[in-house]
């Protein structure tokens, strides 16, 4: 491939954020970097980096540079290792991506991936906002809610999260439990009424209960969990990490609406990779059951 080593220079260069970083890893001086990184640019006709004092910042142009080479020195790292008969054998890095509160679900394959392939390194970026992997950030999405539509993804199912209603025992024991939909005016509640939140039950939460019924207003998740779990009213926690706590009581049946899908995404490019590959093998023998 014309330009491939010149290719792989940058997307170092992107990816640790310094010429010196980039030379270290390659192996080579840091004029050559430099001098990697111009020819490129020439090559192109436009700069791929803004330089400033503490590094280099990809420029719009060496952003789509980071999602092409990434991609490929993934596959190129692959192939090699597949020619060599390393079968056994996954150097490298796993990244994988998701919600903090997905990690409970995820942790099992992770230590499945672990115990087979002891020497790749594993991360796990949570966050509100998931990693690109357009651009390489990660090998493998969790994400809830709505099946993603991005035609450069290959999307698969992997669980449901069912949500519950709860009470710690702590409050039950002050305030008792509602024997019905109606009593439920009656109590106090961890959470939001706000029907913006992208949760299962905030249509529901916020038709029932009134904004002065809140004993603590509160949108996160774990947030929520240490309201209940502190006794200040009901709250809506998934039914998996509710599980684990026994002074926990689920205060009404749980409602279909109450759940959302799970997916697992990848990209296009890189689906078919080993690496890729034995983590959704991984993913799947440690699936939990859906309710």
């Amino acid at each position: 491939m014309e330009h491939w080593t010149e290719l792989r220079t940058a997307w170092l260069v992107a990816k640790l954020g310094t010429v010196s970083a980039a030379a270290a890893a390659l192996g080579v001086h840091r004029a050559t970097v430099t001098r990697r990184v111009d020819s490129l640019e020439t090559s192109f006709g436009m700069p791929l980096f803004l330089r400033h004092a503490r590094g280099y910042m990809p420029t719009e142009a060496g952003q789509a540079m980071l999602e092409v080479a990434s991609r490929a020195d993934e596959m190129f790292t692959d192939l090699e290792r597949r020619t060599r008969g390393e079968t056994g054998q996954l150097p490298g890095e796993l990244v994988v991506t998701a919600l903090p509160g997905v990690a409970p679900l995820v942790m099992p394959a992770i230590a499945l991936f672990r115990r087979d392939h002891p020497h790749t390194t594993i991360e796990y970026i949570a966050g509100a906002e998931l990693a690109r992997l357009e651009y390489g950030e990660a090998h493998v999405a969790l994400r809830a809610g709505p099946k993603p539509e991005d035609l450069d993804y290959v999307i698969l199912p992997y669980t449901h999260i069912r949500f519950g209603l709860y009470a710690h025992k702590r409050y039950a024991g002050r305030y008792g439990l509602p024997g019905d939909r109606d009593d439920l005016r009656a109590h106090r509640f961890v959470g939001s009424v706000d029907h913006a939140l992208p949760y299962p039950y905030a249509d529901w939460l916020a038709a029932q209960v009134s904004s002065a019924a809140l004993a603590l207003r509160a949108g996160h998740p774990q947030v929520v969990m240490q309201g209940v779990m502190a006794g200040l009213g009901l709250g809506f926690l998934p039914q998996y990490e509710a599980s684990r706590c026994p002074n926990l009581i689920e205060v009404i049946p749980s409602q279909d609406e109450w759940k959302t899908a799970l997916w697992i995404v990848t990209h296009a490019d890189l689906h078919r990779t080993a690496k890729v590959q034995e983590f959704l093998r991984c993913l799947r023998e440690t699936a939990p059951a859906t309710r």
